[in-house]
């Protein structure tokens, strides 16, 4: 049996122990104790110390070159696994599926080649671009290969459509075999108005993957994204390395249907083909951030053809856990993907992208967290499940297939810790916390961080929409409130202006660069140790206590029937 058949348990009981919960709550409460304290009740201290040599070796060995990226379905794949199960089996954790510490993901991989290079007819002539400088775009059909020939290019604004939201880039057009040219990002951005959609805040409407989704919903030729590194929150290296090659998705069963293909164009190439068709970029840029935009027409044609090469394939997800001593049916989630990009463009001769940041660092601390709590001579009240996902940079897939086969009823999971990327610029007196403002887990973040002398940041690059850039998107999707930070800015030492230099000097040289690598010189494990004790800390509270964290009502990620409530 895995452990959802193992553990479930009846509403009677869940009812139940719920009433007592909120009886006990309701008995010691006095006008002066806040909702936070009162959880505290009856709370084991932490009674472990994370250690640099409990996170650096795993760190030292998944971001080897002999893995070669970690790319699911490449010859690190099955390395990276086999290395993180024998890890688990050392520290005598349980395997949490039907036996097994591994959960397959069946996924399709489809290479996409240019067989025939993009060229548009516009007003004022014909215009051939170049893959990789210009635009990079890939077919995620199961066929051979896709040819279109002259398709009417759309400006479709930031290709949302929502009735709930009154809000139509689509309208009025019958979008069937056009190609729709979109911005990145959403309306709100750069609009200095909080009000609308969620101002500087990215919304799911201004990620790609929403822009891809509504593609294919509309009936598409193509979809082609106006790539601009601000609104994106990376530079065009990231579309370069992260679109080209090999793409995985979840093997599904209407992988035939959708548009023909989906990409990005450079910004540079936006205000050529623009001004090719007459059309003001910049205008038509301001235009689309006004309710009530409808889409034009550029008056121009795209051609292209595209030629597949397919496999069919796994990779797995590790999953392990630490059985609770006294509500074994209740779990702690810890969650970090294994995974990378593989092998790419060489860059100064290095072509292997090693990612130990992103996210050999992840992974490493969630093993650390996980010896920790298994050193400890009283087990946790509640279980801890530790999922070690595949397929995170190719579109969170590891976490999405988890989350839709659960060896863990979705319900009997009180939170969510994901760890995606630590802190190596050494310690920090603040802690960021993505996507704050959706759940109860920022402020027992809080706490726990006053108890480190820290300070809550809140999400410095809204803009970027980090929150539905990692795996605990998925866990939020399906109800469970999740926390998901990294160290801050503020350094110990060097100050918050030092923080940040730090922090924009690895996204624009190492963030999917084969130079996210390891390097003792210049790792201050210090900042990874101080966040790893803080996910600790978290889990720990959280196992040894009654708490039920909470969506908050605005976050729409809220249960929709909340049985905790």
């Amino acid at each position: 049996m895995n452990i959802y058949s193992t553990f479930i348990v009846t509403n009677q009981r869940r009812t139940m122990s719920i009433r007592a919960s909120l009886m006990l709550v309701l008995a010691i409460m006095t006008s002066v104790i806040t909702y936070h304290s009162c959880s505290m009740q009856g709370q084991l201290e932490p009674p472990s110390s994370i250690t640099a040599q409990d996170i650096t070796p795993h760190i030292q060995e998944l971001a080897d070159d002999k893995y070669l990226g970690r790319m699911p379905f490449g010859l690190g794949d099955p390395m990276a696994v086999s290395y993180i199960v024998n890890q688990c089996k050392a520290l005598d954790l349980k395997p949490a599926n039907n036996g097994s510490f591994t959960q397959s993901v069946p996924m399709v991989e489809i290479t996409s080649s240019i067989a025939e290079p993009m060229e548009i007819k516009t007003p004022t002539g014909n215009r051939t671009y170049q893959f990789g400088q210009d635009y990079v775009i890939q077919c995620q059909k199961t066929v051979s290969s896709i040819k279109i020939n002259e398709a009417p290019l759309v400006f479709c604004g930031f290709g949302i459509k929502d009735d709930m939201i009154s809000w139509d880039d689509y309208a009025g057009i019958d979008m069937r075999g056009k190609v729709a040219v979109v911005m990145v990002n959403d309306p709100g951005f750069g609009s200095e108005r909080e009000d609308f959609f969620k101002g500087n805040t990215m919304t799911y409407y201004g990620r790609w993957t929403y822009k891809y989704e509504e593609a294919d919903r509309q009936g598409l030729a193509g979809l082609l994204i106006i790539h601009e590194k601000h609104a994106a929150g990376y530079p065009w290296f990231v579309v370069q390395s992260s679109w080209t090659g090999a793409q995985l998705g979840l093997e599904k069963e209407s992988v035939e249907q959708g548009a023909d293909f989906k990409g990005w164009i450079h910004l540079d190439m936006a205000k050529d083909l623009f001004a090719a068709c007459n059309l003001d970029l910049s205008q038509m840029m301001k235009d689309a951030r006004t309710p009530g935009f409808k889409p034009v027409d550029m008056s121009a044609t795209i051609s292209t053809a595209l030629n597949n090469t397919i496999k069919r394939d796994k990779s797995d997800n590790v999953l392990a856990y630490l059985e609770g001593s006294e509500h074994p049916d209740e779990f702690i989630l810890y969650s970090a993907h294994w995974d990378h990009i593989g092998v790419g463009a060489p860059v100064d001769g290095d072509s292997i992208y090693n990612g130990a940041l992103d996210n050999a660092s992840g992974t490493a601390t969630v093993l650390a967290i996980a010896k920790n709590l298994v050193d400890q001579k009283n087990r946790p009240k509640r279980s801890i499940l530790f999922a070690f996902v595949t397929a995170e940079e190719q579109g969170l897939l590891g976490s999405e297939y988890l989350s839709l086969n659960p060896v863990v009823p979705n319900d009997q999971i009180v939170a969510n810790i994901n760890i995606d990327g630590c802190n190596p610029n050494g310690q920090m007196k603040d802690f960021q916390i993505v996507g704050i403002g959706h759940s109860d887990m920022d402020q027992i973040a809080e706490e726990e961080l006053a108890k480190q002398n820290r300070y809550v940041l809140p999400d410095q690059e809204p803009e970027k929409g980090y929150f539905f850039r990692s795996d605990h998107f998925n866990f939020a999707k399906v109800g469970i409130p999740a926390l998901f930070g990294e160290g801050g800015y503020d350094h110990v030492e060097h100050g918050i202006e030092y923080g940040k230099a730090k922090k924009d000097e690895y996204t624009a040289k190492n963030y999917h660069a084969p130079s996210d690598e390891y390097d003792a010189a210049t790792w201050d494990m210090g900042g990874v140790v101080q966040d790893a004790q803080l996910y600790y800390n978290v889990g720990w509270r959280l196992a040894n206590s009654t708490e039920w964290p909470q969506w908050k009502a605005t976050s729409e990620f809220r249960r929709p029937t909340n049985l905790k409530d």
